[in-house]
């Protein structure tokens, strides 16, 4: 299921980063948003609530549904036009929230596969974090929000998705 999601990581991403450039319209960007919501929603609730469910694939389950409940809430502010204050406060819990995972990945890591994931959620962490800064603080960081969500999506989601799914990584 890891390079099925991280397709959608990666494309959900990419796109958002295109939509805060202004490439793509507030209302189109819906329909990613939700799309990848959906998607990692019933991977998060398989690894959480299926028959082979242990720590693991519930800690997986957990983590995952933060990426489904941000992409939710992106294309609910989307479509109700609020400032996406709220957002900000909880992509601020999910930064402080990942951060730990990264390290524990790293310091952990026995493949390369291992320290890519490690490398991926300090990726995800620092992006949470820029999208709190932008969205609860209003700091004018628009541009390097929308340069790196794109290339978030790009390095931790698109590609290494498309490699999981073809059986090359």
């Amino acid at each position: 299921m890891l390079g099925f999601l991280l397709l959608y990581v990666g494309v959900v991403l990419f796109l958002n980063g295109l939509w805060l450039s202004g490439k793509i319209e507030d209302r189109e960007i819906v329909v990613i948003d939700v799309m990848s919501g959906i998607v990692a929603l019933l991977v998060g609730l398989v690894s959480v609530f299926g028959s082979g469910a242990d720590d693991g694939s519930i800690r997986a389950g957990a983590l995952t549904l933060l990426f489904a409940t941000t992409y939710f809430w992106v294309a609910y502010n989307r479509l109700v036009a609020v400032d996406g204050r709220g957002l900000g406060w909880f992509s601020l819990f999910v930064s402080i929230t990942v951060v730990p995972v990264a390290i524990r990945g790293l310091s952990t890591a026995e493949s390369a596969l291992d320290i890519w994931m490690g490398l991926n959620w300090a990726l995800w962490a620092v992006l949470w974090f820029m999208y709190f800064l932008l969205l609860a603080m209003q700091r004018p960081i628009l541009r390097a929000t929308a340069t790196t969500t794109l290339l978030t999506g790009i390095v931790t989601g698109w590609i290494p998705g498309f490699l999981i799914l073809d059986g090359l990584l």
